[in-house]
């Protein structure tokens, strides 16, 4: 049997006409493609000679300087030593005329050459005030792609860098807004318009058609000039020369608060939740091994040839339980949804608010651990309205939360008992990377984290509005925090628990440091507050086109151990990534409350399930 369903548009926000950050300059076609070619040419990838060019080969891009090396032990030059290659004479041409247009008063004296193959991205990050200049030049050759520019006040600008264009950062860009490039192998850019060079978002009202671009290989030319006296500029809070924490000793930024509109809403979510679950997707896969019974049985009770819809699929680990129904999955994370992908699941990248399904095109619908995520009631009963609207008449539809309370018939959650394991000695928190296994499994079907320091201390209530960070594996005192994932390398599926009763796979085999590409550059400094880091003495962080400044803030939370692809050694760079994850717990109650505002659907049953509030609805 074959079912076609057809949506004939997206339903999306307009958004207001965005200004590019003050400084920031994007010149499309600034040279040609002979030009291209030959500057291209001119680096040699082949050479072995890491001493002339200090060629790199990085866990996420290769990279070579010329006229002085950046060491990532320090995040700085050696003035004292330059490259015996200088820039290749091939730049000079390009150079000379960025001086005569005024783009640069000086020449540069530096460049890194780095080369991303699709997929691959950096971590958002400011260049060392001390190290360089003012101005900075990028050049991009090859494949086009999209770069992230980050203020400290939380706001984000995309910007669409063709194949060919100049980029000039200067003042507040260069010194303030941190810039990065999200792995992945497709970017969404407009479709028929080019880029107006004031503004990256269409005015409202004006064509904002957009397509997907996938990417290719890049190779991007930075020019910078070294500075031979400490930085003296105007942006103290950002500069390293005048006294602003490096990555090494990062102060502590403010918790978020909880959200008073739709806008903070959207946002904390965007960096609290969308953008933890792609960074930590492939070691949160590796947890969410094992479907839960009461979940499988719904499933399987559903007639064969039904049409399941998985909203909030995370890794499709409940695509496959029946195999006589059609199911598809939806996730707001672009790297779980790839991993669904590769296990032979249909899913598709979608906010749990617009699912892009026909209305009453569904037999079941589940939600498994999602909407706790959403941080107003408004968002939460609006994500269980658009569950109801895929069911058709008579459907049925599941849904999980987690709870508030975590004991409940005088029997305590394996979450909660998990803690008395740790402390009897059979596990250690500050190893464990799944402080989760037993937590609702955890996944937000909402899309695309900040950082919160780890000697911030949880605190036990929600104090002047803002969001308390929960101690692992306790009982909840306050239903609006942030819980924290423990990031760890080379995770294998049968090392944790995936979730709330399931039984926990005793095997303790050793795992292979290894990260994917999400999880380096996603657990950087200031990528978001959903992160933070410990690390010890000598890790530094592997950034790039322009080197991480250690006064780059935006998080301690983010030192991005796991994005460092250069440290000294394994032994001497301990890491411990930490990610936190905004949750509402629902009381005992609450989510049978909050299904009786939604017309046309009835609770059928509800029970508690480890740790778990979970209804069964039928649409009538």
């Amino acid at each position: 049997m074959l079912y076609l369903a057809y949506v004939n548009s997206v339903t999306y926000e307009e958004e207001a006409s965005v200004p590019l950050p003050e400084g920031l300059v994007l010149l499309e076609d600034f040279v040609s493609p002979e030009e291209e070619a030959l500057l291209l040419a001119a680096v040699d990838w082949s050479s072995t000679n890491e001493d002339v060019t200090a060629q790199k080969a990085l866990k996420h891009r290769r990279v070579k300087h010329y006229g002085f090396e950046f060491r990532y032990d320090n995040n700085n030059v050696d003035k004292d030593k330059p490259l015996p290659a200088g820039i290749p004479a091939e730049c000079l041409p390009v150079l000379e005329r960025c001086l005569r247009n005024g783009q640069i008063n000086v020449m540069p004296d530096q460049l890194t050459v780095n080369q991303y193959e699709s997929g691959q991205g950096i971590p958002p990050h400011v260049d060392t005030h001390s190290a360089f200049e003012d101005t900075i030049l990028s050049l991009s050759l090859g494949a086009k792609t999209v770069m992230e520019f980050r203020h400290p006040d939380g706001r984000v600008v995309a910007v669409v860098l063709p194949g060919r264009s100049l980029l000039v950062m200067k003042s507040e860009s260069r010194y303030l807004w941190t810039h990065g490039i999200t792995p992945r192998k497709f970017d969404m850019v407009p479709a028929c318009e080019q880029q107006s060079p004031d503004h990256v978002t269409p005015e409202p009202g004006t064509c904002s058609n957009l397509t997907l671009s996938k990417r290719g290989t890049r190779t991007s030319f930075t020019f910078r000039k070294i500075r031979p006296e400490p930085c003296r500029c105007a942006f103290p809070s950002a500069c390293d020369s005048q006294g602003a924490p490096s990555t090494l000793s990062p102060s502590t930024p403010s918790p978020p608060a909880l959200p008073c509109c739709h806008a903070d809403a959207a946002r904390l979510e965007e960096e609290y939740v969308h953008r933890v679950y792609d960074a930590i997707a492939s070691h949160f896969s590796s947890t969410r091994h094992s479907p839960w019974p009461r979940v499988c049985h719904f499933l399987s009770s559903l007639p064969p040839g039904s049409v399941l819809a998985d909203v909030g699929c995370g890794n499709g680990k409940y695509l496959g339980v029946n195999s006589e129904m059609i199911a598809v999955g939806c996730d707001r994370s672009s790297a779980l949804v790839q991993i669904c992908a590769e296990r032979g699941f249909h899913a598709f990248v979608s906010d749990a608010l617009n699912v892009p399904l026909r209305t009453a095109s569904c037999d079941a619908c589940i939600s498994i651990a999602v909407i706790h995520h959403f941080s107003t009631e408004e968002r939460r009963l609006a994500a269980m309205r658009e569950l109801v609207r895929l069911l058709k008449p008579g459907g049925h539809a599941l849904i999980y939360v987690w709870a508030f309370e975590q004991e409940y018939n005088k029997q305590r959650s394996k979450y909660l008992k998990d803690h008395n394991k740790e402390h009897n000695g059979k596990e250690n928190l500050t190893k464990n990377t799944s402080e989760d296994r037993r937590e609702p499994h955890g996944k937000s079907a909402i899309q695309n984290s900040g950082h919160l320091e780890e000697g911030y201390e949880p605190v036990g209530k929600v104090t002047d509005g803002k969001l308390s960070v929960h101690t692992n594996r306790t009982a909840f005192n306050t239903q609006d925090l942030l819980v924290p994932w423990h990031l760890k390398e080379g995770k294998k599926p049968g090392e944790e628990e995936s979730g709330d009763g399931v039984k926990r796979n005793k095997r303790k085999e050793k795992s292979k440091k290894v990260l994917t590409n999400q999880t380096r550059i996603d657990s950087n400094p200031g990528l978001s507050p959903g992160f933070d880091a410990s690390m010890s003495p000598g890790l530094r962080l592997d950034t790039d086109d322009a080197t991480h400044s250690p006064g780059s803030k935006p998080s301690p939370s983010g030192t991005t151990q796991t994005s460092s692809s250069h440290l000294k050694s394994e032994s001497e760079s301990h890491l411990t990534a930490v990610f936190h994850r905004y949750y509402h717990v629902f009381h005992q109650g609450e989510l049978e409350q909050l299904c009786s505002q939604v017309g046309g659907v009835k609770v059928q049953s509800s029970y508690h399930d480890q740790g778990n509030w979970c209804v069964i609805l039928e649409k009538d």
